[in-house]
């Protein structure tokens, strides 16, 4: 996915793959600042469970507002991906 664009961001390199995503460090082209993008893979686009965990851990992060926890800038779907 490096060189991608995903909506408005462009994908610069990998940071990590686990159990609930690909993670990508990427640039916000409309605020010029780096961002980590968190890809939920293709294999649990159906599974209803891990969706709803997905969107679980979106909610929680963007209710904490802390220096030393990232910041949630948006929860998407691109072309079928979230």
């Amino acid at each position: 996915m490096i060189n991608q664009t995903i909506a408005h961001y462009r994908i610069t390199a990998e940071l990590g793959l686990g159990g609930m995503g690909e993670v990508y460090r990427a640039i916000d082209t409309k605020l010029d600042c780096d961002v980590a993008i968190r890809v939920l893979p293709d294999e649990f686009a159906d599974d209803a469970k891990r969706l709803a965990r997905f969107e679980r851990e979106a909610k929680a992060l963007a209710k904490l507002n802390h220096a030393n926890i990232g910041t949630l800038h948006g929860f998407e779907e691109h072309q079928g991906k979230r």
